[in-house]
C-alpha cells in the first residue's frame, strides 16, 4: 500500500474532528487498542490477477468484507449497505477508497460469479477469491472466522463467516470495524472522519 500517506491511524482514533457547528465529530465504528495485521498472502481478483489487501491497493484506506454470493441474506444486508455508504461520500472521498468482498465460498464462486454479484451493488468493488484454507488463513489474524459448515438437505452447505467490515490502512492493519448492522451514514461519516487525517 502507498506509504507516503501513511497516517497511524491508531492517533486518528483518538483525535476527534471539528463539525460544521463546531462540536467534535468522533468515530462510530469499534476502534481497536491493539489493531489487527493483515496478511499479505494473496488471493485472486475477478480477472485471474494475484491480489493482496496489503500490496495491490495504492489507496489509504480499504473496506474487507468476507462473505459469498449465496447467501441468503447478511451478506447482501452489508454489500447494500457498503455500495449506500460509498454513495454519500463526496468525489474526493471515493477515489481514496477500495472495497473489497473476499468470497467464503471459492467452490461456488468464481470470478464471473463474484463480478456478476458485484455490479448489483457497484461495478468498482473488488471481488477476491482463492483456496478455503487460504482465505481462512487471511481471515484470521483479522478475527474473522471461515469455514465450510454442514451439508445440507438440499444438497448445499452451510458457510460460515464472521460478518463485520474491517477497515485497512495505510500500514496493513485494522484500527477500525463496523458490524453488520452498522448504517450507511455512519460508516460514511467514519471514513470520511478516517481520511481527513490520512
Amino acid at each position: 500500500m502507498r506509504r507516503t500517506q501513511l497516517a497511524v491511524l491508531s492517533l486518528v482514533l483518538l483525535a476527534g474532528c471539528s463539525t460544521a457547528d463546531g462540536k467534535a465529530a468522533t468515530l462510530q465504528g469499534i476502534t481497536l487498542d491493539q489493531p489487527y495485521v493483515v496478511p499479505s498472502t494473496p488471493l485472486t481478483d475477478t480477472s485471474g490477477a494475484s491480489y493482496s489487501l496489503t500490496k495491490d491497493t495504492d489507496k489509504p484506506l480499504t473496506l474487507v468484507f468476507f462473505g459469498y454470493t449465496n447467501c441468503p441474506d447478511i451478506c447482501q444486508v452489508v454489500m447494500s449497505t457498503l455500495a449506500s455508504a460509498m454513495t454519500r461520500l463526496d468525489a474526493s472521498d471515493r477515489a481514496q477508497v477500495d472495497v473489497v468482498l473476499v468470497t467464503t465460498d471459492p467452490a461456488r464462486d468464481t470470478g464471473p460469479v463474484l463480478t456478476r454479484y458485484l455490479s448489483h451493488f457497484d461495478p468498482t468493488f473488488i471481488g477476491l477469491t482463492g483456496d478455503l484454507d487460504t482465505i481462512a488463513a487471511i481471515g484470521r489474524p483479522m478475527a474473522v472466522a471461515v469455514e465450510q459448515g454442514k451439508k445440507l438437505p438440499s444438497g448445499g452447505y452451510e458457510v460460515v463467516h464472521n460478518t463485520q467490515v474491517s477497515a485497512i490502512g495505510s500500514d496493513d492493519k485494522v484500527h477500525i470495524l463496523w458490524t453488520q448492522d452498522t448504517s450507511a451514514a455512519t460508516i460514511a461519516s467514519d471514513v470520511h472522519l478516517l481520511l481527513e487525517k490520512s
